[in-house]
């Protein structure tokens, strides 16, 4: 019985993939982000991290080579607003851990990854498509409650999670969402909600002994909001009418926020007024059509405009929940577009790798190919702003991940017998 114990363990060991592996991606055009593309050069990663980017790279004996001539090397893209994992299908309530209850409104101790379902049919063709990083935010309500920065790697919620709470989200777009019946309601309440935070981190000994006067929102909220109030933690507001932004940018300079706009559709028109503030801009680039009144002025060329202006933008998909949740690898579509309608590729590029790993606090291990940076990295066949270009390696932590998703098993099945 001994034996037998001592063999399977021998055959399991064996079997199990080992993460000692020293990678190098020789002979393609690299696109560093954080440097000049490289022509012909090398991207060497051992034990998941890059350890050199070059030219003149010295690839150790041993090493698995694979040959880029002809492709693109970029980081891993990086998808700034989704709700991956978080909701399944729409219409079944035990799959959708998007949006928390609250009090009042207000759900800012809601930590949306605690509901992250690790075994989600949308991870694969997300991944599948050069996305590696996605930042995974909740919705509803007037303060929405805290985003996480996840890796789609296979495994466990806790392996997944790179960053817990990269920000705050909260929103200026909807009135009745916030239990407001107008938007100075709303901004109002707002107001109050921070007004409270500082005054429940002043007095907290007053607060203890039930001394202080009724507050907007329960103690777990006002905890949760009090690195916002500090300036610690970004703010992530959703705001598309010009007039909304312009109250976000009225409220971060009142309150001392780090504050950051998503949505965004006429944020064009206040660019001036947002590259002042140095206030980042969350958005994308697919459609003109208006979604809503509060997305009239919405054009193509927005994210263009912005960045000329000095905005910093970070490229997200766009086009309501339906891509935030079900197809968060639009995102180079969207960057592409950018290009089409003004952006230079180099700052599209950044806007969905390094900007957004600056923007949450991860560019120390992801957003770009140098050495000392976790191997986030895709091989892509072409161009990966072109709709016909494909991912053909992909890299999470330096294991490359390769797995069919729900819909190439379904081509599969459905193929005709010829084509098989």
């Amino acid at each position: 019985m001994r034996a037998l114990l001592f063999i399977s363990i021998v055959v399991l060991a064996a079997a199990a993939p080992t993460f000692s592996q020293t990678i190098a991606i020789t002979g393609g055009k690299i696109y560093p982000v954080s440097g000049a593309p490289l022509t012909n050069g090398t991207v060497l990663i051992k034990d998941g991290m890059i350890v050199a980017v070059g030219s003149q790279v010295n690839v150790p004996a041993g090493a698995q080579r694979i040959d880029a001539r002809g492709k693109i090397v970029t980081p891993g893209l990086i998808n700034s607003v989704t709700e991956l994992g978080v909701i399944e299908i729409d219409q079944v309530r035990n799959t959708n851990d998007v949006s928390a209850k609250g009090n009042n409104n207000i759900a800012a101790a809601f930590r949306v990854w605690d509901g992250l379902n690790a075994g989600s049919a949308l991870f694969a063709p997300t991944r599948n498509e050069g996305i590696t990083t996605v930042v995974v935010v909740p919705e509803g309500g007037l303060v929405s409650g805290q985003a996480a920065a996840i890796d789609l790697v296979n495994g466990h919620s806790t392996d997944m999670v790179r960053r817990p709470a990269v920000a705050m989200v909260a929103q200026m777009d909807n009135a009745n969402g916030a239990g407001t019946s107008a938007r100075g309601e709303l901004i109002g309440k707002l107001r109050t909600l921070l007004d409270d935070v500082i005054l429940f981190r002043s007095s907290r000994g007053e607060y203890e002994r039930g001394a202080l006067r009724t507050l907007s929102a329960s103690r777990t909220d006002l905890e949760a909001l009090i690195p916002v109030v500090d300036g610690k933690l970004l703010l992530l507001i959703e705001a598309n009418r010009m007039d909304e932004i312009d109250a976000a940018l009225e409220l971060a300079h009142d309150y001392h926020l780090k504050l950051g706009i998503t949505g965004a559709a006429e944020a064009w028109l206040c660019a001036d007024r947002l590259a002042a503030a140095h206030v980042p801009v969350l958005t994308g680039a697919m459609s003109n059509i208006p979604e809503s009144f509060a997305t009239l002025n919405q054009r193509q060329e927005n994210a263009a405009l912005l960045r000329k202006a000095g905005v910093q933008v970070v490229i997200v998909a766009t086009g309501g929940s339906d891509v935030t949740r079900y197809n968060a690898r639009n995102i180079k579509y969207e960057a592409g577009n950018a290009v089409a309608y003004g952006m230079s590729y180099d700052d599209a590029l950044r806007a969905v790798t390094l900007g957004p790993a600056e923007l949450f606090g991860l560019s120390d291990r992801i957003g770009s190919l140098q050495s000392g940076r976790e191997a986030n990295v895709v091989i892509w066949s072409g161009d990966p702003f072109e709709f016909s270009t494909q991912a053909e390696h992909v890299f999470i932590r330096g294991r490359e991940v390769k797995e069919p998703s729900r819909q190439d098993l379904l081509i599969e099945r459905y193929k005709p017998k010829t084509q098989r």
